[in-house]
């Protein structure tokens, strides 16, 4: 694995692959590096304007890619129901969760819930398990979930996912990044008991500089903030192209096995992918259980290949 990058990605000519948040950064990197490595990629955007020019980006620049646009808003469920109903491939060899807001004001999604828990957890959660069929349908397919390093500042509050006791940017960011670990944990567990070969992992970025950091304080209008992130992004954070390699690593290296968890090898902050350590709460199967139960209920989307 070591000095491993995006030309070691192996031919996926053949395969179908869906990259949430594709319009730029970490996702554009992801979904340019899957096309040119063969594969048809949907890039599943909440813009049409910014997805639709990602994907004439994609086939300027690698001559013969196949990539096209999908609308997918994951704050909003009825447009991840639609996007899952006008999937237009029978087979899906590859979901890649990487979509996410980060520190975010306060705010809730269309259907209600706290923004940070709606979208980077409840979003994808929704979207896998509408997208399952067509994933158990591929041979050797994987579902890669873009957590984050800061997971490890807060475990989820089962008792308050929404935050409606207290909101703090950053824990409910954090609490958002663990709930994708506890998901991709009680995924990989119930894909293995119902004898699925479909492999579910995780990845990380590290610090990699991407506009998500200046998202939550533009929002705001809190310039000074903002060119904090800016200015932390120029001299600390790796690239967005390096910041995507371990989730490339997770989505097509060989050796890669469920439940695992990746992200740059020094200090979890930059360099080529590795094996990354996580929290020991998203390993917990009670919990797991637990937070699997409240997003079938919060979602209305319940896998029904994969029972407890």
């Amino acid at each position: 694995m070591s000095g491993w990058s995006e030309k070691a990605v192996p031919d996926q000519r053949g395969r179908v692959a869906v990259v949430t948040g594709a319009n730029s950064g970490l996702g554009y990197v992801t979904a340019r590096e899957l096309a040119r490595k063969g594969a048809r990629v949907v890039l599943a955007c909440r813009s049409e304007v910014r997805g639709s020019e990602a994907a004439d980006r994609i086939v300027a620049e690698v001559p013969g890619a196949e990539a096209q646009f999908g609308r997918l808003d994951l704050g909003n469920l009825s447009s991840v129901r639609e996007f899952a109903a006008a999937f237009p491939y029978e087979r899906l060899d590859l979901l890649v969760n990487n979509a996410g807001v980060m520190a975010m004001p306060y705010g809730t999604t269309v259907d209600g819930f706290e923004t940070h828990f709606g979208v980077n957890h409840l979003g994808h959660f929704a979207l896998t398990g509408l997208l399952l069929p067509a994933l158990l349908d591929a041979p050797e397919a994987r579902i890669v979930t873009v957590s984050s390093f800061m997971h490890t500042l807060a475990n989820i509050d089962i008792d308050d996912l929404n935050s409606g006791r207290r909101y703090g940017r950053w824990t409910a960011y954090s609490r958002s990044k663990s709930a994708n670990l506890l998901f991709t944990h009680e995924l990989a567990r119930r894909l293995a008991a119902a004898g699925s070969g479909v492999v579910a992992t995780a990845a990380h970025p590290g610090y990699a500089a991407t506009n998500l950091q200046a998202a939550g304080p533009r929002a705001e209008g809190r310039r000074g903030a903002e060119r904090v992130m800016e200015l932390g992004n120029r001299v600390f954070a790796q690239s967005a192209e390096a910041g995507a390699l371990p989730s490339l690593y997770a989505a097509t290296a060989p050796d890669v096995r469920p439940d695992s968890f990746y992200g740059p090898r020094v200090a979890m902050w930059r360099g080529a992918p590795a094996r990354s350590w996580r929290a020991p709460w998203t390993l917990n199967d009670a919990m797991g259980q637990r937070l699997w139960a409240a997003s079938e209920e919060m979602t209305g989307v319940v896998y029904d290949q994969l029972k407890a």
